[in-house]
């Protein structure tokens, strides 16, 4: 194919009447769709959840984590043993103490009596015990009579603290009873009172000394700490504090209602911090889509025409910002390949339009034409348009499966010179028949490159193939590469005409040629047109100018053309 496709003037001159000219109506006012996605926008709330799946999964996601993390504390937490432990401690302390205060009281080594008071007065010696308020101390003599008891009403330190409202706690409790009661057997067995619970600690405090044991007292869980009373060493009563039922149960309750009142607090900063990282995240998004959904209706033909104008967010430092940048440019770019789509078919249009309108007039003509002569040169036309269309054709289509070839097809690694040398040896053979010397310059070292290997063949036979059809006779055709840090420049010269200063910026465009008349209808002007796609595929460039006696000559006529290819390494 023709590489500087310099045919006529008069087929470079689009645009005249009768051209197809596609697109006038295509574009609408490009506010169509963004004020389409500012009507859905402003229909959108802050709290809109149920517009915005995605938000909703954001707070959903955040309160799951936020309480699985409180259940653990509740249920991992070891306050309620801590606590356990020291209020055992002092309850053990407290019996002991008691124990004393009898034990100081017994008169030497006479027999005391303690449920006759003999010797020691019960009720008087734990009326003025000071002991916690709802603790309950029970004194019993060795054979398990109960010789004194009392509740004690002194309150401590904290006490007031510790009976702070568990409102949230409270509420769960009661929504757990509720929720358990139909799983829960009930059992008619009375409770055991907190004199039954110390009367069974006697045996066991008589004979190993203090015990402690847990139980349940009017629903509450309770310590109960039994310890003897000795005298010369000998056990002759037996003292047992028990802890106010549910004191432990409270405190556990109170900090357990300081985790759930952080718990409510952090739930609503987590759901108003979802909020706010959804409208970063989700509402962006949603703008996308909604700019995508009015595109595709408008595509559908269910709303007016209009460009799809994806929203500007490339500010953004994240990936919202990358997406929108990607769809920008991935709309741009396919608007990009419409309009070049439309232009190619008006310039087919036009292309094909000029062999046809010569058809018809050759045929139009050999209607009257009455002498063999003129009907043999009209059947000349007619054969000449026929190819002429049928080149023109084979190339329009080979033209247009290109991208999609460029696509589908995988590049490899190939050495650039050894395609160059196979191509210099076959197309030189023609060249040497017109009598053209043809000169090739490669390095000895290999270049390697990644592509595919057929198409930039082609690219290079069309620019050898376009010089041996402007040289002649005695001109010569020299062919060099070399690499320049990452790229390798390719060069095909020639001592033809060169090219007018006037088509050197229009030679790349498509049907675009300036060749004499007499060669006429012999090339489509898609060979340097294909030629510029395909380099432009690899990540290079070309260009074409015209080689000069000297720099500062500009006026000089040239000595020939130069077209240079640049590929990556």
């Amino acid at each position: 194919m023709a590489l500087a496709e310099r045919i006529n003037v008069r087929d470079s001159a689009l645009g005249r009447d009768g051209d197809v000219v596609l697109g006038d109506d295509f574009v609408a006012p490009d506010n169509v769709v963004e004020d389409e996605v500012r009507a859905r926008r402003a229909r959108r709330s802050f709290f809109s959840l149920r517009e915005s799946p995605l938000t909703r999964k954001i707070i959903i996601f955040n309160l799951i984590a936020l309480n699985i993390l409180v259940a653990g504390i509740l249920y991992l937490n070891s306050s309620r043993d801590g606590l356990a432990l020291q209020r055992m401690s002092g309850l053990v302390g407290e019996a002991e103490l008691v124990a004393n205060v009898f034990e100081a009281q017994i008169p030497g080594h006479s027999p005391v009596n303690l449920v006759t008071g003999d010797g020691i007065d019960v009720a008087a010696t734990l009326s003025a015990l000071d002991v916690q308020a709802g603790a309950e101390v029970f004194v019993f003599d060795t054979s398990g009579a109960l010789a004194g008891q009392m509740t004690g009403t002194a309150t401590r330190p904290g006490d007031d603290a510790r009976r702070k409202p568990t409102i949230i706690t409270d509420a769960l409790s009661r929504f757990w009873n509720w929720l358990s009661t139909p799983f829960t057997s009930t059992t008619d067995a009375a409770a055991p009172s907190g004199e039954d619970l110390a009367r069974s600690q006697i045996a066991v405090a008589l004979e190993q000394g203090t015990q402690v044991i847990t139980g349940m007292v009017d629903g509450g869980a309770v310590f109960s700490v039994a310890t003897p009373v000795l005298q010369d060493g000998t056990p002759i009563a037996v003292v047992a504090v028990i802890s106010a039922t549910g004191e432990i149960d409270n405190l556990v309750m109170s900090e357990h209602e300081r985790v759930l009142q952080m718990f409510l607090i952090a739930t609503l900063v987590s759901i108003g911090l979802s909020l706010i990282l959804a409208s970063t995240i989700a509402h962006p998004l949603a703008d996308l889509a909604a700019a995508a959904e009015v595109g595709g209706a408008r595509n559908r033909g269910t709303q007016g025409a209009g460009r799809i104008r994806i929203p500007d967010l490339t500010a953004r430092p994240d990936e919202i910002g990358r997406l929108s940048g990607a769809l920008r440019g991935m709309v741009s770019a396919l608007y990009d390949r419409i309009d070049g789509n439309e232009q190619f078919a008006a310039d087919v249009a036009h292309e094909i339009k000029n062999p046809l309108a010569s058809l018809r007039s050759a045929v139009g003509t050999m209607r009257v034409a009455k002498r063999e002569d003129q009907r043999d040169k009209l059947l000349d036309v007619i054969d000449h348009d026929v190819r002429r269309l049928d080149r023109l054709v084979s190339d329009i289509s080979n033209a247009s499966r290109l991208d999609s070839e460029l696509v589908k097809e995988e590049e490899e690694s190939f050495d650039l010179l050894s395609t160059m040398r196979n191509l210099g040896q076959y197309l030189g053979e023609q060249a040497g028949e017109k009598g053209i010397e043809f000169i090739t310059d490669f390095p000895d070292r290999p270049i390697v490159i990644s592509g595919l290997e057929a198409r930039l063949a082609q690219v290079f036979v069309n620019l050898i193939s376009n010089a041996t059809s402007f040289c002649e006779d005695g001109d010569a055709i020299r062919i060099w590469a070399r690499r320049r840090e990452n790229r390798v420049l390719i060069v095909v010269e020639d001592t033809g005409p060169g090219i007018p200063d006037q088509a050197l910026t229009k030679i790349f465009q498509r049907f675009y040629s300036q060749r004499d008349a007499s060669d006429f209808g012999n090339n489509s002007g898609l060979g340097l047109a294909i030629s510029k796609q395909i380099v432009e595929a690899h990540g290079g460039v070309i260009w074409a100018e015209n080689i000069r006696p000297t720099d500062a000559d500009i006026t000089s006529d040239p000595l020939g053309a130069r077209f240079v290819v640049g590929l990556p390494v």
